[in-house]
């Protein structure tokens, strides 16, 4: 019966929106990436992405796999770190800091 409720906790990853810690959208898990020998979620796999932080894939319908190691909080939406900052340009960053 654990099992069974772990399955439907993975499951129920599918559909709910992901944002950065700092409150951004970022998209929205449509699969998830296996490591099926050690039984573990290794990524989110994101559609409905936040077109200001992925333009290119969203006009070509692409998703991003965020890795599993940046998630911090799951609950009614999931929680990651670092997703602003890594995929921002550095020449837009320092702009901002000027400003």
């Amino acid at each position: 019966m654990d099992g069974n409720n772990t399955h439907q906790e993975i499951t129920s990853l599918v559909g709910r929106e992901v944002y950065s810690n700092s409150g951004v959208f970022v998209g929205e898990v449509e699969d998830l990436q296996l490591n099926v020998d050690g039984q573990t979620v290794t990524g989110l796999a994101l559609g409905n992405l936040n077109t200001e932080l992925f333009a290119e894939e969203s006009a070509t319908g692409q998703g991003v796999i965020v890795p599993y190691r940046w998630v911090r909080a799951v609950g009614d939406v999931i929680l990651i770190n670092d997703v602003v900052e890594r995929v921002r340009d550095p020449d837009e960053e320092e702009t901002e800091l000027v400003a």
